[in-house]
């Protein structure tokens, strides 16, 4: 596989310029730590609780808004997905997770955490707005509400099957950024309702100060970033587990990949978890002895390729990311 050439590059931008994307459903509520497990525990009770709300509201001991963001939550984390009968049916991964005997069921492990972030970060059908954008092709050193609201605003016409208000496209952004921004008081005491998200754990996106807002004379408006140190905290079998996911999804019919869409491809590892290019190669070089040589990465003064030499089972990839704990 070659490097994208300039025609290919304008594919990309004009594929996602018409794409269709999610930008309601969760209520203004951003992920709660209880939210997840309570799906799956439902689902697999009837797999049309969510369209029960009383049954739904008794079940999950919630009210109908939250009912709602919670079945927003499982199929955009994908431990859900809708089946053939118009029900919704927990998927491998949810159960892998939440099951009963799951790796995780109560949510305590950081790498679920990073795993959750990568499933909502990498829909392949409808994505979540913020998540794709930012994610992927926001270029700015900086990130503030109103420069991306500016951006909402001029795409607003492609987004979804219709036209999305601006309050719709507000509530989306806030939402993003409640999911990893912890909300601190007037003292800087951070508010317990919104320590219910867990991925603020996550530390992604780090408020590091204020700006005045040109479109309201007088206010200031906070300044984020994206965290793009080392994560030592996304361990060798997680980041084998996204990044053959990305391989096998994005490039179905590839036996190699670049380094250049290792690293800033649409929905690549690189891009999703904001890994340093140092990192990041220092990654790709353990990948042989992470993989007993199923992936290989190849650098020499001309080319930087991944090779892939065997298919992986991606449910033994999943296990494996647990595997120390569960040994």
């Amino acid at each position: 596989m070659t490097h994208p050439n300039k025609n290919n590059e304008i594919i990309e931008r004009n594929k996602c310029k018409y794409m269709k994307y999610k930008i309601s459903g969760h209520e203004k509520f951003s992920l709660r730590y209880a939210w997840l497990p309570k799906a799956v525990i439902a689902l697999k009770k009837d797999c049309k609780i969510f369209s029960k709300f009383d049954d739904a509201i008794i079940l999950m001991g919630v009210g109908k808004n939250m009912v709602q963001s919670i079945k927003f939550w499982a199929l955009s984390t994908q431990i859900a997905e809708h089946d053939e009968n118009g029900g919704i049916a927990v998927t491998e991964f949810g159960n892998a997770l939440f099951n009963t005997n799951g790796f995780d069921p109560y949510l305590e492990d950081i790498k679920t955490l990073w795993l959750l972030h990568w499933k909502l970060s990498t829909q392949k059908e409808i994505p979540l707005l913020a998540w794709d954008y930012l994610l992927n092709r926001w270029h700015e050193p900086e990130i503030t509400k109103s420069s991306v609201m500016d951006f909402f605003e001029n795409e607003k016409e492609k987004i979804g099957d219709r036209p999305s208000s601006t309050t719709t496209l507000k509530d989306h952004l806030d939402t993003f950024i409640r999911t990893y921004v912890p909300t601190r008081g007037p003292k800087g005491v951070i508010k317990e309702d919104n320590l219910d998200c867990p991925l603020v754990e996550l530390e992604l996106l780090q408020k590091i100060g204020d700006k005045t807002n040109k479109s309201l004379i007088g206010k200031h408006e906070p300044i984020y970033v994206f965290r793009r140190e080392e994560k030592p905290e996304i361990s060798s079998e997680l980041f084998v587990y996204c990044l053959y996911e990305f391989f096998i999804n994005a490039h179905p019919n590839e036996a190699t990949l670049p380094f250049h869409e290792i690293s800033v491809g649409h929905g690549s590892p690189g891009q999703i978890f904001k890994l340093s290019e140092k990192d990041l190669r220092e990654r790709l070089e353990n990948l042989e002895e992470d993989t007993s040589g199923s992936l290989v990465y190849k650098e020499s003064s001309s080319l930087q390729q991944l090779h892939m030499n065997t298919n992986l089972d991606t449910n033994n990839l999943l296990k494996n990311i647990y595997s120390t704990e569960k040994i």
